[in-house]
């Protein structure tokens, strides 16, 4: 066997992580240690991507969410920020009949409106072809913040108080959680971020409360089914006590 079987074969299938969130990370600095620009490594991203996301829904994963482009992206090179655009159209297109095909269903997080109308209708066809999937769920986040995702559901929570639908006394954590994007999903168990930087950059903070930080100095281009599995070990090796303490934990 090679070794991204043998790293499979030490994944327990019963422990499975039901969420698992992913920070693509390290496109631009691949491209540049290729010597080419950097659409060339945010193209070679869009190849791992698709292995991931097979190796995710072949496991068993139930949700995986990429974070493909932040609130904060927009204020990077107008001709970057066009060309990712075009790559996201292109992308989902080409993708849609692999996504059937594996019964994956598609979701987005996000503040989808700030996108091209084509960017946007290309989503939404998709997300309507997949609906009847019932495999793994991939979510994409897309024009995404957590700091929006709380300001739209604070937001959200003064309507309904100031119209008398909800009382101030009924706001507690699920009527926050479902208030965000990303409502009826669980939170994520396991946050991998690649490149090696040790933040989670504005991404799922309510959401990842609890959840376990996988951080690898692997470039996301790089990011093999291999080290996707390797994630999912350490994982596993892990003691999810959640403000308990151990012999807690052995009694139930």
């Amino acid at each position: 066997m090679d070794n991204e079987q043998i790293a499979k074969t030490k994944i327990d299938r019963e422990r499975m992580p039901r969420h698992v969130a992913i920070i693509m990370d390290g496109n631009g600095r691949w491209a540049k240690q290729h010597g080419l620009a950097r659409m060339f490594g945010h193209r070679q991203g869009v190849e791992t991507v698709h292995r991931i996301t097979e190796a995710a829904a072949e496991l068993g994963i139930r949700y995986l969410t990429l974070y493909a482009f932040s609130t904060e992206n927009w204020n990077r090179p107008q001709q970057e920020v066009d060309a990712l655009m075009e790559l996201l159209v292109d992308t989902i297109a080409k993708e849609t009949p692999t996504l059937m095909k594996n019964n994956i269903r598609l979701l987005t997080i996000g503040d989808l409106e700030r996108l091209p109308k084509s960017a946007q209708d290309k989503f939404r066809l998709c997300m309507e072809q997949t609906a009847a999937n019932t495999g793994l769920r991939l979510v994409i986040a897309l024009s995404y913040s957590a700091r929006w995702e709380m300001i739209r559901a604070t937001q959200q929570i003064a309507r309904e108080v100031q119209s008398g639908t909800l009382r101030t006394e009924d706001i507690d954590e699920a009527a926050i959680a479902d208030r965000l994007t990303t409502h009826g999903m669980p939170d994520p168990d396991l946050l991998i971020r690649t490149s090696g930087e040790l933040r989670i950059s504005n991404f799922l903070l309510w959401q990842c409360a609890y959840s376990e930080l996988y951080f690898t100095s692997c470039l996301w281009p790089d990011f093999t089914v291999e080290e996707f599995y390797k994630a999912l070990i350490d994982y596993q090796g892990r003691e999810r006590r959640f403000g308990k303490i151990s012999e807690q934990l052995k009694t139930i």
